[in-house]
């Protein structure tokens, strides 16, 4: 485990929603895990967008985050699944193919840098059940969260492809449910849990992708969860934003179910006050959940 992180927030956690960066600081200084501001880093970039446009421009931007990291002889860690999946695999493609790399440095000589592969990618999760433990995150739990029925999603981007990202059970993980059973909580099964949850689709047809949204929505009311924890900000994007879009678009639909990225999750296990870290910004209100915290 490195000693210092370089800390890489991403585009959508810093300008969308900067509450859900604040409690991943917040869970980073009470497990003791060391990490420093870097302003240099750029757009990783998005893991779909720009690569399939100009892998080239894609790789390029992304190995110079990687640079900026090296010069600073720091390991990523990033919170955010698409960052992650970007930046491992632009280490991963660089370290194993000698002319992408040398066209990539060549592009990257342009503003004075040079990659050379000395630094690692991890992801906060990844960080936190490989290298932290259970253990200690049971410790820092200082809510009861016994009574608490939590859904859990991954997204597409986490462990995909695992012969890259290499960590965690491509088809089925269960990094996520484990920390959410150390705090306490029950980890709960539910029909469609490893299904895409359409926001990949965004803006493309929206009913295609809002019928995707319901159909897991159903089966995680159908289980009386009392909350939907999740580890991508595109996916807590498309479930916290789109529940009011599925209420009105299908009949009989009252979906109210709260939705936190990991973090919050964890900064709230860790007594950490909901006021401190922005939960009225929440489109779907907080307060059943808080109130069974309490």
């Amino acid at each position: 485990m490195s000693d210092e992180y370089a800390l890489f927030v991403g585009c959508l956690i810093a300008n969308r929603f900067p509450y859900v960066e604040i409690a991943g600081r917040k869970v980073m200084d009470k497990l003791d895990i060391k990490y420093k501001d870097v302003p240099d880093f750029g757009c990783c970039p998005d893991p779909v967008g720009m690569h399939n446009i100009r892998e080239s421009t894609w790789l390029a931007s992304a190995a110079y985050n990687l640079c900026i990291a090296e010069e600073k002889e720091m390991d990523i860690l990033t919170m955010c699944n698409g960052c992650f999946e970007t930046l491992k695999t632009a280490w991963h493609e660089l370290r194993h193919d000698g002319q992408k790399l040398e066209e990539v440095n060549e592009i990257l000589s342009k503003v004075g840098k040079e990659y050379k592969g000395t630094i690692e990618v991890k992801h906060l999760l990844e960080l936190l059940h490989e290298d932290i433990g259970m253990e200690k995150i049971t410790e820092a739990s200082s809510k009861d969260m016994s009574g608490l029925r939590i859904a859990t999603f991954y997204g597409c981007h986490y462990g995909r492809p695992s012969y890259i990202l290499n960590f965690d059970d491509p088809i089925r993980p269960t990094s996520l449910d484990k920390v959410i059973t150390a705090t306490g909580a029950k980890s709960i099964e539910y029909l469609k849990k490893y299904q895409c949850c359409g926001s990949a689709i965004s803006g493309i047809v929206e009913s295609a992708q809002l019928s995707m949204l319901e159909s897991k929505l159903k089966q995680i009311k159908r289980m009386n969860a009392d909350a939907l924890v999740v580890i991508c900000p595109a996916c807590y994007s498309q479930f916290e934003m789109g529940q009011s879009k599925v209420n009105k678009q299908f009949e009989g639909a009252d979906y109210k179910i709260p939705v936190l990225y990991f973090a919050e999750y964890l900064a709230l296990a860790f007594g950490e006050k909901p006021k401190e870290l922005g939960v009225k910004f929440h489109r779907v209100k907080l307060n059943p959940l808080l109130a069974k915290i309490a």
